[in-house]
């Protein structure tokens, strides 16, 4: 499993290759949060209800769902109305997701070559979206009835990018050759 790899291998060679002396400042996942912007579900409630069922057998566990923050005329878009959902992961299921995202997602990708190290906020928290939930295995593809996208941000305990590269790097993740932070 990645969380016992990680404390038993991955924290003594980032201490070393980050030049850190203290364990406690080696950069960890601290969270990982799926979005979902719900689509039409003002037009059809039952779209939310869909991507709910979506979310919790992606993630393990039940979204919360999002409210509009403000009224926008032009969407026709009222403040409190329903307009998405959230999923926010921590410890061991952030740790199975991980893995299955790294291991089991990105490589079912049609022509991937690794993922852009140009996502990261400045802030070694790293984003990526996706345009469609059928690279998961849980999904049927069959058996869907609307496309949908979301985004996944990956919070770290890292001061800087160059960090969260090296802890995302240790954890498996498949950046893009030849591109520099």
């Amino acid at each position: 499993m990645l969380l016992e790899k990680y404390n038993k291998e991955i924290i003594k060679k980032l201490q070393e290759e980050l030049n850190i002396k203290n364990v406690n400042s080696v950069p960890a996942l601290s969270k990982i949060v799926i979005n979902m912007g719900v689509k039409d579900v003002l037009a059809d409630k039952k779209n939310l209800e869909r991507g709910q069922e979506i979310m919790s057998v992606i993630t393990g566990q039940k979204p919360k769902v999002t409210k509009a923050k403000k009224s926008i005329a032009t969407f026709k878009l009222r403040e409190g109305e329903k307009i998405g959902l959230m999923v926010t992961l921590r410890g061991k299921r952030m740790y199975a997701f991980f893995e299955k995202l790294v291991n089991i997602v990105l490589p079912r990708l049609r022509d991937f070559r690794g993922v852009s190290i140009k996502s990261f906020d400045g802030r070694g928290n790293y984003n990526l979206g996706f345009s469609e939930q059928i690279v998961f295995p849980e999904i049927d593809p069959s058996k869907m009835e609307r496309i949908q996208g979301f985004e996944i941000s990956i919070v770290t305990r890292s001061k800087d990018n160059k960090e969260g590269k090296a802890l995302l790097e240790a954890l498996g993740m498949p950046f893009q050759k030849g591109e520099q932070i």
